[in-house]
């Protein structure tokens, strides 16, 4: 099973993947991990595009959270049995990325990379209600629905993504 997770920020792309990673028993990619340094430094796109290829290369089967469209993701489209598109409001978004930003202040969370502790700035919150969901973001995913509709699934909400996970056990 390959399975390619992606959406806005802050959707709920990295606690998806762990759950179908631990469902399926297939190794877990966070590209959150792969992009970020310490400090919240950008890693080169080279050594990205590297990481990503050695694990796509690595695994007969995998999970991927993240968007990162210059890291493999054609391939990673092509290859995944199944895309999830977590198309949460910006408000849902919010509101779960306040959340986090409770539990986890001060740390790092498993599927960031080292040293990048959890934050909540205004560029941030600018990202998770704008421009993260600007014309180009809203066009790269309209794309990946119509062209690979026969394996993306599409959710909303909450309650969409318990339904779903109620249909995978």
């Amino acid at each position: 099973m390959k399975i390619m997770i992606i959406g806005y920020s802050g959707s709920g792309k990295s606690t998806l993947a762990r759950y179908l990673g631990k469902k399926y028993q297939a190794p877990v990619l966070h590209l959150d991990h792969v992009f970020w340094l310490p400090g919240w430094r950008e890693r080169p796109r080279e050594e990205m595009q590297k990481i990503v290829a050695h694990f796509l290369n690595s695994h007969s089967s995998w999970i991927i959270d993240g968007n990162y469209r210059k890291t493999g993701y054609e391939r990673r489209l092509a290859e995944a049995d199944r895309i999830i598109f977590l198309s949460f409001n910006r408000f849902s978004c919010l509101y779960r990325v306040w959340k986090r930003y409770r539990k986890y202040r001060g740390q790092t969370r498993r599927d960031m990379g080292h040293g990048c502790t959890e934050k909540l700035d205004w560029e941030f919150i600018r990202w998770v209600l704008w421009e993260g969901r600007d014309a180009k973001n809203q066009a790269a995913y309209q794309e990946v629905c119509k062209r690979y509709s026969h394996k993306v699934f599409v959710i909303k909400n909450q309650r969409q993504l318990d339904t779903f996970f109620s249909h995978m056990r």
